[in-house]
């Protein structure tokens, strides 16, 4: 892969990863539409591996504190805030387990066009649209209970269909339980570290039982990428969701939508 390829795939991993647009969409289409090279097993561990770093980096304390919380919940035996927190994350990340592990073989050979990712960009961008309109949206991520973890777990598996976003589909169904856009931003990021982690575990072992080449140089050059674009891309969208809302995205899910099925009809 060439490397002005390598930087320019990275950097949209990295810029839609955690934006309610879809990373995977983004990739997808280089390749349906400019006709480029499937960029491989090595570059999807690599730019997996940069989303997780920036994901980690940014949200440092609070997993410190979660990892804490849970430690002393081990010796008090009662829950508190943060130990809270961790169960409802477990939680909420165990159903993207068992069923991405089954099902992507029949994502990655059947839902993959064009037509797919138009439907789902557009019909999740408005689904995103009227959560966002949602009254009363107060609530913080330490008040999620264990029916609204595993509603937000189970609509986080619907982002196995290209075009879906999982931040956009865990962040629309946290509007409709009443979170606050930037504590469902925050909830859903949190959620993308173990969804991140299991993703590029399962994709580092098809690596491992392949006989291809690795070129470390590309996938270096992707992982920083990836990493630093995203980070940025988090700490901006944090720091300003709750100004723009969430209008600018669906009207970009819309366009983009529309746009792909006028291109393919």
């Amino acid at each position: 892969m060439e490397h002005i390829q390598t930087l320019f795939l990275a950097l949209i991993q990295g810029l839609t990863e955690f934006l309610p647009i879809s990373s995977s969409a983004h990739l997808i289409l280089p390749f349906q539409i400019l006709g480029w090279q499937d960029q491989g097993l090595a570059f999807d561990v690599a730019v997996h591996l940069g989303s997780l770093v920036a994901v980690v980096w940014f949200l440092r304390l609070e997993i410190l504190e979660i990892i804490s919380g849970l430690w002393q919940s081990l010796h008090t035996r009662k829950l508190n805030r943060y130990s809270h927190l961790g169960l409802m994350l477990l939680l909420a990340s165990l159903p993207i387990l068992p069923i991405g592990y089954l099902s992507r073989g029949f994502v990655e050979t059947e839902l993959r066009a064009v037509v797919v990712i138009a439907t789902t960009t557009i019909l999740f961008g408005i689904l995103l649209g009227l959560a966002d309109r949602t009254k009363d949206n107060d609530l913080d991520e330490f008040s999620i209970n264990w029916m609204p973890a595993l509603l937000i777990g189970f609509a986080q598996c619907l982002a196995l269909i290209p075009g879906t976003s999982r931040s956009g589909v865990t962040m629309t169904a946290a509007l409709f339980l009443g979170l606050s856009r930037s504590n469902a931003a925050r909830f859903s990021f949190l959620m993308s570290i173990p969804a991140i982690l299991g993703a590029g575990t399962i994709k580092t072992m098809d690596l491992i039982a392949s006989t291809t080449s690795v070129q470390w140089d590309s996938l270096l050059l992707g992982t920083f990428t990836a990493a630093i674009s995203a980070y940025l891309c988090i700490r901006l969208f944090v720091g300003y969701i709750n100004q723009i809302g969430f209008m600018p995205f669906v009207i970009y899910r819309l366009l983009l939508g529309t746009g792909l099925l006028i291109l393919v009809f």
